[in-house]
């Protein structure tokens, strides 16, 4: 998961650090941003080696394109602010954005925002406090504290920013698919002729592994089965098969599925393989040609459709060229879906090979969801919240 760690002028952001080296830790990748105040507290350095990438903190330095804040926005999937003072909560509860922090957190509508309150007491029992926490609360962002304490002011009261721990445990045991596992199949299958040829396609495996850090990201368990690719896997979550012909495929499928709570089989199976594969190279035959004969390859996503038990659920891709929402609903319902993803060659920039990906994910009851040209990061997060909903 991608993260921002907020940071605001209190002096619990000395314990700003430890949540952003527990967040790394855990997996996920961490960016920083901070107000000027919150400097006064703790330094740019530390925070940058601890997140391992640049402080965001003006508004006018950076790329030069004055839009930083919503360039992190698309980035992150999640801003936690630790600490976050009263000021900012009530710059967020007015609408007020007048530094690069404020500016980034107005700009994070639709994702995830979690404010760690920290204060002291009278501050926070203060009515304009609790209004503008109510009205945070109202739109969906959540409160981690403040807790019961001893504070910086030499009292004890409520107002106390949690502990780093207990912060992590909210951010990342919250997350919609801890304790589930999925299974993803990615890539092309090699259908071998010989010892040094062999039938395939031009699958790069793109989209299955970002559905399968999407998933990761989300909390789940990942065991990803993929077919040649020289892509890497970058989360910890995700457990990774190689395989290089459909029978293997078939074999470490149906094998895992049984254990999982449910699957995205986005790989482009070879639907057939030769009956016969030589095992050295094989030599032209003059000017007669060559017969291959193809014999069919198992069906692995119709297999798990008939192995599928209550609960479970089971997506699948379709590539179609010409009347391509009849066929992929006839797919849906012949193999026993619960989604299908259909992608279709007429739209520019998608299919195989590029970094974007245009999509419609079909229900079972018949519902619909259209995507527009998005990054496959993108598109895979956008099926992953459709499908496991």
């Amino acid at each position: 998961m991608k993260i921002i760690v907020g940071i605001t002028g209190g002096i619990a952001a000395y314990k700003t650090p430890a949540l952003v080296r527990l967040l790394v830790k855990a997996g996920h990748e961490v960016r920083c941003a901070a107000t000027e105040h919150a400097l006064q507290f703790v330094t740019r350095p530390t925070l940058e080696t601890v997140s391992q990438h640049p402080l965001y903190c003006d508004l006018f330095e950076g790329n030069g394109t004055r839009t930083e804040h919503i360039s992190l926005k698309d980035w992150a999937d999640m801003i936690v602010v630790a600490p976050a003072s009263a000021n900012i909560i009530g710059k967020v509860a007015s609408g007020i954005a007048d530094d690069a922090l404020s500016t980034l957190l107005l700009a994070m509508s639709g994702k995830r925002v979690v404010m760690c309150p920290a204060m002291n007491s009278e501050m926070w029992a203060h009515p304009a406090v609790q209004r503008n926490v109510a009205t945070l609360l109202s739109w969906g962002i959540e409160m981690v504290g403040p807790a019961d304490g001893h504070l910086a002011c030499g009292t004890s009261g409520t107002g106390r920013m949690v502990e780093p721990e207990e912060i992590a445990e909210a951010v990342c045991g919250t997350l919609p698919l801890t304790g589930k596992r999925w299974l993803v199949t990615a890539g092309p299958t090699y259908e071998r002729i010989d010892s040094v040829r062999f039938i395939g396609n031009y699958s790069s495996g793109k989209m299955g592994f970002a559905l399968a850090e999407a998933l990761a990201e989300a909390g789940a368990e990942v065991e990803l089965v993929t077919g040649p690719t020289a892509l890497k896997v970058q989360h910890q979550r995700i457990h990774r098969t190689d395989v290089e012909s459909a029978r293997e495929m078939y074999t470490a499928a149906t094998g895992l599925f049984p254990t999982c709570h449910g699957a995205i089989l986005s790989a482009a199976v070879a639907d057939y393989r030769p009956s016969e594969c030589a095992d050295h190279k094989l030599k032209k035959q003059g000017d007669e040609g060559m017969t291959i004969q193809l014999v069919q390859n198992p069906d692995i996503l119709a297999t798990l459709g008939g192995m599928k038990k209550e609960g479970q659920r089971l997506v699948g891709f379709a590539l179609e060229t010409d009347n391509e929402v009849q066929n992929a609903e006839r797919k849906l319902q012949r193999k026993n879906l619960d989604h299908i993803v259909l992608n279709s060659l007429r739209d520019k920039g998608a299919g195989f090979g590029v970094d974007t990906n245009k999509v419609t994910i079909i229900a079972r009851d018949g519902s619909h969801t259209d995507s527009p040209l998005l990054s496959k990061k993108d598109i895979a997060r956008l099926i992953v919240n459709t499908v496991t909903s």
